[in-house]
């Protein structure tokens, strides 16, 4: 009897702790946290490996997001490129990304490259589109040209870390570049006395604070390897027998 009330009780603490799921406050931006089925490869990823994986692959979908802004703002970029739609030229600029092919007019350039050319005004392709391509480029070469990491993968902190303050440059050229007309190369955040659109800076803000993480867990999780490994030592414990 004792042990009912017992279980009883704890389900009613964690009930209580619970928020109901009609209760939840879903996200403004509609996309919140996502998660993925189970996969065979996750098995070869730690929990640090899936926390690297899952914060590129939504570094990536803010990029994504960047990209639809940009050609909302400049229509004539989408339509240098010959796509049939915004919404077209965003899917062509996603698979490029993900299989690592560039605009066919900056085929010999690869990240920082790209990104420099991409807010150059004498640069005439699809400016939204080169940019984006150069900041993917530019995190996943940071990143050893890969999506996904697994218990084998060693990453540079340093080179994450450059990442950050790579994007954060963009960021500013991209809001201060303009042409010989003194125009802007790309409309981006939008001031004014009857608009504030700041949507920009946040994605920008979240893309560099998920970078700026990964680069901190890199260097603590090669630290606390070898105090692991110390602290094992100290602390064995001999496993039952029976």
């Amino acid at each position: 009897m004792r042990r009912l009330a017992t279980l009883m009780l704890l389900c009613l603490t964690a009930g209580g702790c619970m928020t109901p799921v009609g209760d939840r406050v879903a996200p403004v931006d509609g996309r919140g946290p996502r998660t993925e089925a189970m996969s065979a490869d996750q098995l070869g990823q730690t929990d640090f490996n899936r926390t690297v994986s899952i914060a590129l692959r939504d570094n990536l979908t803010s990029l994504y997001v960047l990209a639809d802004k940009l050609y909302r703002r400049n229509p004539r970029e989408w339509h240098k490129s010959g796509a049939a739609s915004r919404d077209a030229a965003v899917r062509v600029l996603k698979q490029d990304i993900e299989s690592g092919v560039p605009p066919s007019d900056l085929a010999s350039l690869r990240d920082i490259q790209i990104l420099a050319v991409s807010l150059d005004p004498a640069y005439q392709g699809d400016r939204a589109r080169a940019f984006i391509y150069g900041l993917a480029d530019t995190i996943i070469a940071a990143h050893n040209g890969k999506v996904r990491f697994y218990a084998a993968d060693i990453l540079d902190g340093g080179r994450v870390y450059n990442a950050a303050r790579n994007v954060e440059a963009a960021a500013w050229m991209l809001a201060t570049r303009r042409d010989g007309q003194g125009q802007l190369l790309l409309l981006a955040n939008e001031k004014s006395d009857e608009i504030v659109n700041l949507s920009f800076e946040r994605e920008f803000g979240a893309i560099i604070g998920r970078l700026d993480l990964i680069a901190n867990l890199l260097g603590e999780n090669s630290r606390r390897i070898g105090i692991n490994y110390a602290q094992g030592l100290m602390l064995f414990n001999f496993l039952p027998v029976r």
